[in-house]
């Protein structure tokens, strides 16, 4: 199994791209997001690889971080999303908005990936909200509306400390990153604890 790439972007087009790796030419199926924000074509790139065997074909699909890759596996978990319909969701909501429809329960933000009607975007927040990936560590302005806001090692243990109460993690990570925009980057674990259970009893 291949689980990361380390080539040239020889070239992309609508739905994936070929990176050639010491001559080799492989063909990875990816996200809009993510061809997007691919180096540009003859520049050296590094992909995080799913890799699914089917009985006709061996697919591979790329991915620039392992969150991505993360919600790519979380999003086919659930009946009626396949790869390409993951790949879809992924190029039209980055992950930190995907985890904000979680916690809200947001179906219409769901539902704005091609192919998402308002039955599958309904099994989608519902079944997700107990297994979306937290925050941490990434970019929370798509969730809190403050760009560049990233979460901290007290935000990280406050967002664990309520998900041991028994929240949803999207729903504990959304509640902390509000506190940490209000409070800052030097706000203690108690402290973002204290305003994420004010938050969640909203």
């Amino acid at each position: 199994m291949i689980g990361k790439l380390k080539g040239v972007v020889e070239a992309v087009d609508e739905e994936s791209l070929i990176l050639d790796v010491n001559g080799v030419g492989y063909v990875v199926s990816a996200s809009a997001r993510t061809l997007r924000a691919l180096p540009a074509v003859g520049r050296p790139a590094t992909l995080h690889i799913e890799t699914q065997v089917r009985e006709d074909a061996i697919r591979l699909f790329g991915f620039l971080s392992l969150a991505e890759r993360d919600w790519f596996r979380l999003l086919q978990g659930v009946q009626g999303v396949g790869a390409k319909l993951a790949l879809a969701i992924l190029g039209a909501l980055s992950g930190e908005a995907l985890s904000a429809a979680i916690a809200h329960q947001d179906k219409t933000t769901m539902a704005r990936a091609p192919g998402v009607g308002p039955k599958l975007a309904q099994r989608l927040v519902m079944e997700l909200k107990d297994k979306a990936p937290p925050f941490a560590g990434a970019d929370l302005g798509a969730a809190i509306g403050e760009p560049g806001s990233k979460f901290t090692k007290a935000a990280e243990d406050a967002a664990l400390a309520l998900v041991g109460l028994g929240y949803a993690r999207a729903q504990a990570s959304l509640a902390v990153a509000k506190g940490l925009a209000a409070l800052g980057p030097e706000a203690q674990t108690a402290a973002l604890i204290r305003l994420g259970l004010k938050e969640l009893a909203q």
